[in-house]
């Protein structure tokens, strides 16, 4: 008895290496762009991005103590927050945390809708985290069970 698997015959199994040189590989659909710090505002420690769909943009904003940046280009709302703020958080899905504050295969960069009084552009990663854990029903990290 010979067993096919659902992508046919051919189908050609990758190890890691080969996948993610060919992720290496891949260009960008256009140059990168990146969230724009407005004038004024310095970002010591440097920035990200964690974007959420549209939907849940004002959901967030009621629950925030504190707002920093706030961009939306129509389906999703983007936050500046400090670099290395997914260092030990799993941000919930269908959170996307960016690098750089670079928005990826964005036909234009995203608009500011609000900027905070102060020369700092951050929202604080935390309660933006646990924001969006409750917005999504998801349990913080660090709340999860352990499993042996």
């Amino acid at each position: 008895m010979s067993r096919t698997s659902a992508a046919g015959p051919a189908a050609r199994v990758f190890g890691l290496d080969t996948l993610v040189r060919l992720n290496r590989g891949r260009r960008p659909s256009g140059p990168p762009r990146r969230l724009p710090v407005p004038e004024g505002m310095n970002v010591p420690l440097g920035c990200d991005a964690v974007s959420v769909p549209a939907d849940f943009g004002p959901l967030l904003v009621s629950r925030l103590p504190r707002l920093g940046c706030i961009y939306a280009d129509g389906a999703h709302w983007w936050w500046i927050v400090p670099s290395d703020s997914d260092v030990a958080m799993e941000w919930p899905t269908p959170a996307h945390y960016v690098t750089g504050a670079v928005v990826p295969d964005a036909p234009r960069i995203p608009g500011l809708i609000h900027k905070p009084d102060g020369t700092l552009p951050y929202t604080p990663p935390i309660p933006l985290y646990l924001a969006l854990c409750q917005v999504t029903g998801t349990p913080p990290a660090w709340s999860r069970p352990i499993s042996a």
